[in-house]
């Protein structure tokens, strides 16, 4: 974390192909697909919110649509899309989700109001900017019905200056209290996960 520049930062901030697949130092250092990430989880994220093959699923900040298809592949006939700021991760997406990912922006969804039964957002929206992240909230309360979003967070000092070293995307980073506030200000009524290195 010590290391990292800022330079390093706003390379990591275009989201391009040096953050999916360059060096580690600008991001992933290698985006690939690896069924050990998401194949566990999609089974919790069924039975919690009761998904199945009638219902729709929303990934923002979907980089090359991993969760999407391990999705599709737990649940054939689910229907799902993913967006992303990022033209080389939607571009780089596997073969089978390309038809549903698109490029978006997370603080103006291109969707109707109640479109999903549930938006997941990973560690995506604290790339925002202040406003920019409370926006984006309101915008995931309006197109689903469920939700569940990670941030980057912590809880004390010592969590706080670990943050700081290791953050590199992140422009909006808080307390977690500060977190709940500002959920309660934005209306966000959704499920929640801190982040912390």
């Amino acid at each position: 974390g010590a290391e990292k520049t800022e330079e390093d930062r706003a390379i990591a901030r275009q989201f391009g192909k040096e953050f999916f697949d360059g060096n580690r130092r600008y991001g992933y250092g290698g985006y690939s697909y690896n069924p050990r990430f998401w194949q566990p989880v999609i089974p919790d994220f069924i039975s919690y919110y009761s998904l199945n093959e009638k219902s729709s699923v929303l990934d923002i900040g979907s980089g090359k649509g991993f969760m999407l298809h391990d999705f599709i592949e737990a649940i054939p006939g689910i229907k799902v899309r993913g967006i992303d700021i990022s033209s080389y991760a939607i571009e780089n997406s596997l073969e089978d989700v390309k038809p549903f990912q698109q490029i978006a922006d997370a603080k103006d969804l291109p969707f109707e109001n109640n479109s999903f039964d549930l938006a997941i957002s990973i560690v995506t929206l604290h790339n925002l900017e202040r406003e920019e992240c409370g926006q984006a909230l309101r915008e995931v309360e309006r197109v689903s019905r469920n939700a569940f979003i990670t941030l980057d967070a912590y809880s004390n000092e010592k969590e706080r200056i670990a943050m700081e070293a290791w953050n590199l995307t992140a422009l909006t980073v808080m307390h977690v209290d500060e977190w709940k506030e500002f959920f309660a200000k934005n209306g966000y009524t959704g499920d929640y996960y801190w982040f912390k290195p």
